[in-house]
């Protein structure tokens, strides 16, 4: 389907995988929510539709609280895109630094920094081998957890979708109650990644013990040296076990990247502790740009 010229747009579907490759393959995103498959499989959640200004194509979404926005323009002419968006008081999301700065030179916005939406990015190399005293009590959890289970680290594939549907159901009934939206919509788009990580292009990795899944894992490329793992669901009643799976992404996955980005903590206090005790080597900024009042 062609993509209409604002202000008409269309929803995001399968079929604009094969363009929006194309469109970040060029521009080598370090943003999480950049990748055809972070799009799509949130696409009920913030209502992703695709438009076109001039040579520019814009992603365009709802924020929880309903407020319009849309992604950083790709391709064409970025500034009279972001023109055209402003201009309906339309908020730009996921700015990262060198995109923020570019606007605030031309002036007339203002850009205000997202905490919760910061991106964590860690080398590679350090998960996957928890090197020395810094990761002493994860190498010590996976120690607890190994000594008392018998598990199986595997590929991602077909055989263990059932397993991983299963998982997905304790979860469900553990944000149930929640009040944040977005803690169920991540567990509905974590259950559609499993059902098309192939045609979606993700890959992962599988904990079983005794044979059921117990964890897995589910992430791609972002970049040329950077994975994205978009997706990690354990047993939240076995203990190591979410040490396990994160080390185990990184070390069987994505070899030749020398970072991982693991997204957000969405302002979660336990999420965003959980996250900095492993280390980052940079917090990768979104930023907001508005028009000034």
């Amino acid at each position: 389907m062609e993509i209409p010229s604002y202000p008409e747009s269309k929803p995001l579907d399968l079929a604009d995988k094969a363009l929006l490759d194309v469109k970040f393959s060029i521009l080598q995103p370090r943003v999480s929510e950049l990748t055809f498959a972070g799009l799509y499989l949130f696409r009920a959640a913030h209502d992703y539709r695709l438009t076109m200004v001039g040579e520019s194509l814009v992603v365009l979404g709802r924020g929880y609280s309903g407020e319009r926005y849309c992604m950083p323009p790709l391709g064409g002419d970025v500034e009279e895109a972001l023109e055209a968006m402003w201009g309906d008081n339309l908020d730009l999301y996921g700015a990262d630094e060198t995109l923020a700065e570019r606007c605030l030179k031309r002036g007339g916005v203002v850009a205000v920094e997202e905490r919760d939406a910061f991106d964590y990015l860690y080398l590679r190399e350090e998960l996957a081998t928890l090197p020395g005293n810094r990761f002493h009590k994860k190498k010590n959890r996976i120690n607890y957890f190994a000594i008392r289970h018998d598990y199986d680290v595997v590929p991602f594939s077909e055989q263990y979708r059932v397993g991983c549907r299963n998982l997905l159901e304790v979860w469900r009934g553990m944000v149930a109650g929640e009040e944040k939206p977005s803690f169920g919509l991540e567990v509905e788009a974590t259950a559609e990644a499993v059902e098309k990580a192939e045609l979606l292009g993700l890959e992962g990795v599988v904990v079983t013990v005794d044979g059921e899944v117990k964890a897995f894992s589910l992430g791609e490329r972002l970049n040329t040296d950077t994975a994205v793992c978009h997706f990690e669901k354990t047993d939240p009643f076995m203990e190591g076990l979410s040490q396990l799976i994160n080390r185990e992404f990184s070390r069987l996955l994505f070899e030749d990247c020398r970072f991982v980005n693991r997204e957000q903590d969405l302002g979660d206090a336990g999420l965003r502790n959980a996250k900095l005790s492993y280390h980052p080597v940079e917090l990768i900024k979104k930023i907001r740009v508005r028009r000034a009042v």
